[in-house]
């Protein structure tokens, strides 16, 4: 059966290139998936696997997406009640915790125990937002990141100026350094998110696609 991958679309900026690269990922590994994108609840649910994008604010992020009618109550339907696969991309992954703290508070999804904050590197020269290619650490196996065993020093693609910080380190999957550990990527059975971004992180990001539509929690 062929795999439907939506990429939902709620203004968050970066659409177009995450389409992109996820119908490439899927053509090179010559899978059998169709890729949309999606702003309605019922095409939501007729997904196998569900792709959040996120650039801009966190509250921005949220409001865009829970104006949407009914997409919220789809997407906590098939990530949460169903299992269906969920890869967050930056603010599609921040928004899986608890809150976010950035220009006030804000909940988030509340999937993963854990607040957005703002970075704050203890070295004075670098700089926020964090932008360019950092080194990934993996600090838990897992299927999406399995190819990376087969990298040395792996690089990703990063923009960003808040970060993820998990209450519990066992859903950090992996991490880099920028004047302190930042978590690179979060994931816990069914769900897992990037802080970086596949999309612009060349075929690093292209397998990473790749070993999430084979991906099978």
């Amino acid at each position: 059966m062929s795999e439907r991958i939506a990429v939902i679309d709620y203004g968050s900026g970066n659409l177009r290139s995450v389409e992109k690269a996820m119908i490439r990922a899927v053509r090179d590994g010559g899978m059998d998936a169709t890729v949309s994108v999606v702003s309605d609840a019922e095409l939501v649910r007729a997904a196998s696997r569900i792709v959040l994008p996120g650039v801009g604010a966190f509250a921005d992020c949220m409001k865009g997406l829970t104006s949407l009618p009914g997409v919220m109550d789809a997407l906590t339907e098939s990530v949460i009640k169903d299992g269906k696969p969920f890869l967050g991309i930056c603010v599609g992954m921040q928004l899986m915790a608890r809150v976010g703290r950035e220009h006030g508070e804000h909940p988030g999804f509340n999937w993963i125990n854990g607040s957005v904050v703002r970075l704050a590197p203890s070295e004075q020269y670098l700089k926020v937002p964090h932008m360019g290619w950092n080194e990934l650490r993996v600090l838990a196996p897992h299927p999406v990141l399995a190819h990376l065993a087969a990298i040395k020093n792996p690089h990703a693609y990063f923009v960003h100026s808040f970060q993820f910080e998990a209450e519990s380190q066992t859903d950090v999957a992996a991490d880099t350094e920028y004047g302190g550990s930042v978590v690179a990527a979060i994931a816990r059975d069914n769900m897992f998110g990037t802080q970086f971004h596949p999309e612009k992180s060349q075929q690093l990001g292209l397998d990473l696609l790749q070993n999430f539509v084979r991906w099978r929690p």
